[in-house]
């Protein structure tokens, strides 16, 4: 991320959300109904719940970055291999260029990550979503990001169309938006295995913002051996704004849980435009207003949670490729159980923002229920 000039003010990302029992899950949209919403945009996509069930199962996700640097462009900037292999680097800093798998010369950022849905399970649901920055050294056309290209393991590309409201902001430097679909049938069909996603509608080049961009397919699963659990799904596009102590943070609050003492749980956040080494980002969660516990790990420290990683409970999984830092694309799914330690009723999340501020996109919740 670039200048602090670019930074959108507080937004009011989901005060006091709360859940029901009894939500039902979207089918998946017709073409013509996803072409009609695909040219819907707004600024600002408040989070609302788009999932949520208590099912034996639970989430699995896969993630990639879809843009990467190509050659350093600041005199301070670690060289462009070094950043692959996670050394610190904002993208502002770099001549960033797509990252390209499949070989077909008729697609373009292509990328490819591992969807690990346990054997005999039935996806229930599925959601494709995508984004990143239309202006850097170009300026992409907006009516273009709500398509992709999606291949399941050892299939061909399918056009996939946003079936709902893109979020599309801009400002002084950025050009920033995320679209999403209902997957869920193409994700039944293709299950286990490596997933491509080609032709996100990013900007290449070098800019004070920077080039960033990425996808994320999150789906949730029944398998009877497996234990109850509550899954909730939520996204949204909203800016989360630099600065320091409790007015800068943004809050969530998830009800209505029946997780007992000792619970496992897992947190999934997709965010843009996270930069690693500008501190000051964080997430805590409190469970029924009791202790707070800062969401960290290995490769997520607590002031840089939002670093340019794609990890799970701090370690890689199967992309291609796998880099580190992955300059401005954040998908990371943490443990969630110190916070259930004694069992929740309800969590509060609190969010604050880096010293250059970033975007928030998708979050998604697993936790142990009773019987």
């Amino acid at each position: 991320m670039g200048s602090p000039r670019r930074i959108l003010g507080a937004l009011g990302l989901l005060s006091c959300l709360m859940l029901s029992a009894n939500v039902p899950v979207a089918g998946a949209a017709t073409p013509a109904a996803a072409e009609t919403a695909a040219v819907r945009e707004l600024p600002r996509v408040p989070f609302t719940q788009r999932y949520q069930a208590v099912l034996h199962g639970g989430l699995v996700r896969a993630s990639n970055s879809s843009i990467t640097c190509r050659k350093e462009e600041a005199p301070q900037s670690e060289p462009c291999a070094e950043v692959k292999r996670g050394a610190a680097g904002v993208n502002s800093d770099y001549d960033m260029f797509y990252t390209e798998v499949d070989k077909d010369p008729d697609t373009y950022n292509s990328t490819r990550a591992e969807l690990k849905i346990p054997q005999g399970a039935k996806v229930a649901y599925a959601r494709l979503y995508w984004g990143g920055n239309l202006r850097v050294g170009e300026q992409k056309p907006p009516e273009d990001s709500g398509r992709v290209l999606v291949a399941e393991p050892g299939g061909a590309y399918k056009e996939v169309l946003a079936d709902t409201v893109v979020g599309h902001r801009t400002d002084a430097a950025s050009d920033a938006y995320q679209a999403s679909a209902d997957v869920t049938p193409l994700v039944r069909k293709g299950g286990t295995g490596m997933w491509t996603v080609a032709q996100l509608n990013i900007a290449m080049g070098r800019s004070e913002a920077g080039a960033w961009g990425g996808w994320t397919l999150v789906a949730a699963y029944e398998q009877p051996q497996e234990p109850l659990r509550r899954v909730s799904l939520w996204d949204g596009f909203e800016g989360l704004a630099s600065g320091a102590g409790e007015a800068a943070g943004e809050t969530v609050e998830l009800t209505g849980l029946n997780a007992p003492a000792g619970s496992a749980g897992r947190l999934g956040v997709v965010a843009y435009d996270g930069d690693r080494g500008n501190l000051g980002d964080s997430l805590t969660v409190t469970a029924d207003s009791g202790r707070r516990v800062s969401i960290s790990d290995s490769e997520n420290p607590f002031n840089d949670v939002m670093n340019s990683t794609i990890t799970e409970f701090g370690q890689a999984f199967v992309r291609q490729p796998e880099y580190m830092n992955n300059l401005g694309y954040d998908a990371d799914v943490f443990d969630l159980s110190p916070a259930l330690s004694g069992g929740a009723r309800s969590l509060s999340f609190k969010f604050t923002g880096e010293s250059q501020g970033q975007f928030l996109g998708v979050l998604f919740v697993q936790t142990d229920a009773r019987r």
